[in-house]
């Protein structure tokens, strides 16, 4: 009888203490790396803003003023001709770059869709988002089961999350309405549950171009955007429910920044050091927060010369944040860092962290 292998496990402490790379959001704090789908009713508009964000996000311009990513996107738009994509690009932008990309046919899951995707993104490594209109174009014929449904959206998962690239799929609303609308989108319960985010893209009513966007995922928080399609088909963002950003990560390198401007080293707990950069509340940054943030942006600190240690002492866990030497700056250039929200920065040296 074989010997079972061992679980590979680690304790809380350790993994709250653990660095990590955050994850990559190729639209801040909306589209993230990973498997997504965006829903809608029959000719609701989805296509076109399928295009215009393909063609943002290469361009590298701003989604709904929101950041993105910049790279090479793919836009299979499989149930379209090129003429008409030609005519579509003439209308949302005056210059559409050559980092975005178009194809209208492909081959279908386990049928060779898999190595088109591979081999294109072999080919250009510094693609961030691909748009695939429809799923259901790139799906074999069978029977509508969960287990199908679930295996065809994985296949594309572990592209996505093998290439660390987003993967949008467009897709469709059932007719009936329903208390949730993520249950209305078409399929079995397996879609909602593959993938890591979904969209659902609903007018107000027919031809009326206005539209709510609802936002719902592992990684954002559930959020409905108000859009307005403009003359150019473009869809406008009118309001949006999300009223506090997250704390970003430049934003929380700035607030250490500014706190380790006149000071070589802070030793506190979470709680002590949120009350020292956020002493009125302003930032809305609870203990939790600041120890995430920080465990997840390490590299940012140590290049701006802030080392990192986190410990327990007497139970308590401590962060100790300590500021390069002068001597350790001998020779390296300085940099100021910027501030997100625009305040004026104290000026620092840019050095690597010291490991303690």
């Amino acid at each position: 009888m074989s010997k079972t292998k061992r679980l590979e496990t680690i304790d809380g402490e350790s993994l709250m203490s653990l660095p990590l790379t955050p994850l990559n959001f190729v639209v801040d704090t909306l589209l993230s790396q990973g498997l997504h789908i965006l829903a809608g009713s029959p000719k609701v508009g989805k296509s076109w803003l399928a295009l215009w964000l393909s063609v943002m996000v290469a361009k590298g311009e701003p989604v709904w003023g929101m950041s993105v990513k910049q790279g090479t996107t793919l836009y299979l738009c499989l149930e379209d001709s090129t003429l008409r994509i030609q005519n579509r690009l003439f209308e949302i932008t005056e210059d559409a770059p050559a980092n975005v990309h178009f194809t209208t046919q492909s081959d279908i899951l386990g049928k060779g869709l898999e190595e088109q995707l591979r081999t294109f993104l072999d080919e250009h490594p510094d693609t961030v988002l691909v748009i695939i209109d429809t799923l259901q174009m790139v799906r074999p014929v069978r029977d509508a089961t969960y287990a199908n449904d679930y295996r065809d959206l994985s296949t594309l998962k572990q592209i996505a999350d093998a290439h660390g690239i987003a993967i949008l799929l467009i897709h469709h609303l059932r007719k009936e309405s329903a208390d949730d609308v993520f249950n209305r989108i078409s399929g079995t319960t397996a879609i909602s549950g593959a993938v890591d985010s979904s969209f659902t893209l609903v007018e107000e009513r027919r031809g009326s171009g206005r539209a709510k966007l609802s936002c719902i995922g592992r990684d954002i928080e559930y959020r409905e955007l108000t859009l307005e399609r403009n003359g150019e088909n473009v869809w406008e963002l009118v309001s949006d429910s999300r009223t506090q950003p997250e704390l970003l990560g430049d934003r929380i390198v700035y607030l250490l920044s500014e706190l380790m401007r006149d000071r070589t080293e802070f030793i506190g707990t979470p709680t002590e050091l949120s009350e020292r950069i956020d002493p009125v509340g302003v930032e809305r940054i609870s203990p939790k927060k600041v120890s995430r943030q920080i465990v997840q942006n390490l590299d940012a600190l140590s290049k701006i010369g802030i080392s990192v240690v986190v410990r327990r002492s007497n139970g308590k866990r401590l962060i100790e944040l300590r500021r390069a030497e002068s001597d350790d700056t001998q020779g390296v250039p300085a940099v100021d860092p910027v501030d997100p929200a625009g305040a004026p920065c104290g000026h620092l040296r840019a050095v690597s962290g010291r490991s303690e």
